[in-house]
């Protein structure tokens, strides 16, 4: 009976690392996904497994061959690297084709395919629980910088040029008067968690200055973990004692006070204390209804940069720096047609590509337009502009409370005229027809009045922030 339920234990021991692993592993897939794009994991990461773990090592699984080697030349230290920061015990990730073996698995019940004699694994599976214990309990404060995600690898265009310069500035001299915090806001994909972790690179370099990186999600897991186990003092003292502190993507906390509270407290305690923050999310401080006033008043006291829709040019220039470190050859006809083709979102843009570049690696062909359209069928689907031009008209109108008459009208006043160009503009950018079509939607107008529309509207967004963010979410609006 003692052996039986020596047996018991150990198996339930097992179990127990196994949902450790697991959970582990979901915050490396979590991970995997934000860095290469949902399209990107769904096709070579979401097929892996978790295999058993031996000494430092974790073996995963893959169902082919193909994709094993893939993702071992492509993801393998980046695999190394996120295990590793997870569990330092473990410095090497073995990839194996197949499916994990249940005889190696430490979480095979009784009366699977464990062997009967298994128990003399026990010891090990005592001391690997023990490891997964210590980790748990251990609560690692910040999640790990990207080495990736630095600024030399950032590319600068108009629409991000004052958010980076903001970000210099604070990666220079932290704390800065008018710096402090760094308020760092646009759409998802744009690069607002590039910079944030090229700041933490920068100020980390030498090794004087302590960083914490962490999304507000996990700013809020480990708030409540330190309340269930009454060490909510420990909590606030290693957040206060960091000298950098950067929360990404803030409007997690909208509806969740009490989690605002304790980062009220903890922004004014470092800020009292001269200590930098930095804070990322997708509104500016004062969009952000649902978050307290008095932490939207502290958010906007500082330095707030927002980073706008990429232009054709810069999606252009992100694309050729991204080819050119590949070192594949991918044609400038390539770059122009997926620049004009995936336009709200730079991670995406990225990952098309590097779809592209894994297609022509696998099988030695060429990139090309056609190859292009073939490999990226599911992508440029979702991308298709099927915005009308009436739809346009009406948005626009009822955006700037004119008749939907006006859009046609010769009428040149101002107030209604300035409308009409920005749904010439958004017409040019969201729908495939000519500018002479256009023209003629717009009361039987000549190509060239179109073309000066654009041109208008896209000077007038550089210079006013106001009118970029009208645009822009008109933009949004018809888009989704």
């Amino acid at each position: 009976m003692t052996g039986e339920v020596s047996g018991y234990d150990a198996v339930a021991e097992a179990r127990s690392v196994r949902n450790v692993l697991d959970i582990h592993w979901s915050r490396i897939c979590s991970r995997l996904q934000t860095e290469v794009g949902e399209v990107e994991y769904r096709t070579w990461l979401k097929q892996i497994s978790i295999g058993p773990v031996d000494g430092d090592e974790i073996t995963l699984h893959l169902p082919t061959r193909f994709l094993r080697d893939w993702v071992r030349t492509q993801y393998g230290d980046r695999l190394s690297a996120l295990w590793n920061a997870e569990l330092p015990a473990i410095r090497r990730v073995e990839l194996q084709v197949g499916r994990p073996d249940p005889v190696a698995d430490p979480a095979v019940a009784p009366g699977d395919e464990a062997p009967a004699d298994a128990a003399p694994v026990a010891g090990a599976v005592d001391e690997r629980v023990a490891e997964a214990r210590s980790e748990l309990s251990r609560h690692d404060l910040a999640a790990p910088l990207d080495p990736r995600f630095t600024f030399d690898t950032f590319v600068v265009g108009k629409p991000n040029e004052f958010a980076y310069a903001c970000a210099r500035r604070v990666a220079e001299r932290p704390s800065s008067p008018g710096f402090n915090p760094l308020f760092l806001y646009g759409g998802v994909g744009l690069g607002k968690t590039h910079l944030m972790h090229a700041i933490g690179s920068e100020l980390t370099r030498g090794g004087k200055v302590s960083v914490a990186y962490m999304s507000a999600e996990k700013f809020m897991y480990r708030f409540i973990a330190a309340i269930r186990s009454q060490s909510t003092m420990e909590f606030k003292e290693q957040l206060r004692s960091v000298d950098v502190l950067m929360i990404d993507d803030l409007q997690f906390l909208i509806g969740k006070d009490n989690t605002q509270e304790e980062f009220f407290h903890t922004f004014n305690a470092l800020v009292d204390a001269g200590r930098q923050i930095i804070v990322s999310a997708d509104k500016s401080p004062s969009d952000l209804s649902g978050l307290e006033d008095r932490l939207r008043t502290r958010l906007g006291c500082g330095m707030v940069a927002d980073i706008h829709a990429t232009t054709f040019e810069l999606r252009i220039s992100i694309l050729e720096s991204k080819a050119a470190a590949s070192g594949v050859p991918v044609p400038a006809k390539v770059l122009e047609f997926l620049a004009h083709k995936i336009t709200s979102n730079v991670r995406e843009l990225e990952g098309a590509l590097n779809r592209l570049i894994a297609h022509a690696n696998l099988f030695g062909r060429p990139v090309t337009l056609e190859a292009t359209q073939d490999v990226l069928h599911d992508i440029l689907k979702a991308h298709d502009r099927r915005v009308t031009i009436e739809e346009i008209q009406r948005k626009v109108a009822e955006h700037w409370n004119i008749r939907l008459t006006d859009m046609s009208s010769a009428r040149r006043a101002r107030a209604v005229a300035r409308p009409r160009q920005v749904a010439m503009y958004l017409a040019k950018q969201l729908t495939s027809r000519s500018l002479p079509e256009i023209g003629r939607k717009f009361g039987n107008r000549d190509h060239t009045t179109v073309m000066h529309a654009v041109a208008r509207v896209t000077e007038l967004m550089e210079r006013d922030t106001a009118f970029a963010e009208d645009v822009e979410l008109l933009r949004r609006m018809l888009e989704s």
